[in-house]
């Protein structure tokens, strides 16, 4: 089965671009990052803080069937213009990640279908390829479709 979500990694960089195109109208595809109820569905975590706005913070939480917290991120917002972009940090607690930067751009295309490119920026080429390594490509293209499928009911 072919990944929609597609990443960019270009040999002794510390970025990455992923870029994905939805059948969704732009303005559903950006709900989809700003709305808690959303988020938690598509991302199949909870939801702790998600204040949407320059200098606001966010904060997820998964935990396992049994309840046990497996994994926690959170961030700072620095820009967020609707239905354009967002810009915000990336941390994941008890990790040997450093935080990242994500710049993440919304494009209306045609016919209620949009584009979303994020330009995600490690603090060093290896965390970058240390991240490639685990199953991440698998893993945001399971989110992305998701995410459409979850977005594509509230149309």
């Amino acid at each position: 089965m072919e990944r929609k979500t597609k990443i960019h990694a270009e040999e002794g960089k510390q970025e990455l671009f992923i870029t994905r195109e939805f059948d969704l109208p732009v303005e559903l595809l950006f709900r989809a990052y700003i709305d808690p109820e959303i988020v938690e569905q598509w991302m199949g975590t909870r939801v702790l803080k998600l204040e949407n706005k320059k200098h606001g913070s966010w904060q997820f939480e998964t935990s396992d069937a049994q309840g046990n917290v497996v994994f926690q991120s959170g961030g700072a917002f620095h820009d967020i213009v609707p239905n354009q972009k967002i810009i915000r940090t990336f941390e994941m607690d008890n990790t040997p990640f450093a935080a990242q930067l994500e710049f993440l751009e919304f494009e209306k295309l045609m016919n209620g279908t949009s584009k979303l490119t994020m330009h995600i920026i490690f603090k060093s080429v290896a965390d970058r390829d240390q991240l490639l390594q685990l199953p991440f490509a698998q893993g945001i293209n399971m989110a992305h479709n998701r995410l459409e499928e979850v977005v594509m009911h509230l149309k």
